[in-house]
């Protein structure tokens, strides 16, 4: 009997978000449902009763607001994340975009499910108040965005070789973004309302440490790949309560940290979380595209029936616990790759994940 593949769990951010996201899967699944109750639940214990505005699957501009996107995101990547390990799978590598990361900490026994609910907490206290701003997507490289940065608006995530998301203030980022306009480059606004990854946060990060030492952080029991260190997290950086609290003020290395993973082993990428921008990401990377290794979502690329998310939920996980029979071609929609577009083709850029 052919053993299952090996898999890599990856745990998206702020952006990507949507209105009733994983509420299909709820009323379909108990284990899931058992497991997003549980941290729900545990976000009533700081002030945040999100269950019944999720549930409802109302749109506007609360659900992109730090005291509910990111709660949400983290439990239900980390609800996503526990299924899976539910099941009886044992991920290769785990690896997380922004609070993706916490999530996936979580999972790896870096942190006890309260006491990352607690760092959750307390970060988006310390954030609150901090100046308006945002991400800001750009299909280019890194190098090409030294002309538009400054000392607030920085390359904030760079999630592969030609996708890349500026961060800072609103006034900064404003000026960001005209400035690549008239110079032909295509950009699009992440949903974020923050200047997330931005050194703007920096302050407001490092009010966090008292908070995570009195977690202490443990060593992960899963490899534990850091899109803040681009590699394999190691037990002293797991340790290292400044590493965590500066992590909403520090740029994520996904791209980098997906190259050194791929470069290691080869394995099913498996997205767990809300739509599928980071499977779209990972459908591009070289190794993928040439089939070594492959990359599916646990979740419809939009928020869907109880039927409909059961139903994808369970076929991905299926292929996770039995490999298929068949390789088929890559679904179409946002798991197929994005153009390499000349600046100004005027084709959006997916705003991926944070």
């Amino acid at each position: 009997m052919t053993a299952p593949p090996p898999t890599a769990l990856l745990f998206p951010g702020q952006g990507a978000q949507q209105p009733g996201m994983g509420v299909g899967l709820y009323h379909a699944h108990p284990g899931f449902r058992q497991r997003m109750d549980e941290a729900l639940e545990l976000w009533r214990g700081h002030d945040l009763d999100l269950r019944a505005d999720w549930l409802a699957a109302r749109p506007g501009p609360d659900a992109d607001r730090l005291h509910v996107a990111q709660p949400l995101l983290f439990s239900l990547d980390w609800a996503l994340g526990r299924t899976v390990l539910d099941a009886g799978v044992r991920p290769a590598a785990l690896l997380g975009h922004s609070v993706g990361e916490v999530a996936a900490a979580t999972l790896a026994g870096v942190f006890d499910l309260a006491g990352a609910v607690g760092v959750m907490a307390d970060r988006i206290a310390q954030l609150d108040g901090t100046p308006a701003g945002g991400m800001l997507a750009v299909l280019a490289s890194p190098d090409e965005m030294a002309p538009y940065t400054t000392d607030e608006v920085v390359v904030g995530a760079v999630n592969g070789p030609r996708q890349v998301l500026l961060a800072g203030p609103e006034g900064g980022l404003l000026l960001a973004e005209e400035k690549l306009r008239a110079d032909g480059f295509t950009t699009r606004r992440a949903r974020a309302l923050n200047p997330f990854h931005s050194p703007v946060l920096t302050e407001a990060a490092l009010r966090g440490l008292p908070y995570l030492a009195s977690v202490r952080p443990n060593p992960p029991r899963l490899p534990l790949y850091s899109a803040y260190t681009g590699g394999l997290l190691t037990p002293e950086q797991s340790r290292d309560t400044r590493f965590w609290a500066l992590q909403p003020a520090s740029p994520v290395l996904f791209g980098p940290a997906l190259d050194t993973l791929l470069a290691e082993r080869d394995v099913v990428l498996v997205e767990a979380g809300p739509g599928q921008g980071l499977t779209a990401l990972a459908r591009r990377h070289p190794r993928v595209t040439r089939g070594a290794s492959g990359a599916l979502a646990l979740l419809p690329a939009r928020p869907a029936d109880a039927d409909t998310e059961y139903a994808a939920f369970a076929k991905a996980l299926a292929e996770l616990v039995s490999p298929p029979a068949v390789s088929g071609p890559a679904p179409a929609g946002l798991q197929t790759a994005l153009p390499r577009l000349r600046p100004g083709a005027g084709t959006p850029v997916p705003a991926d994940s944070e």
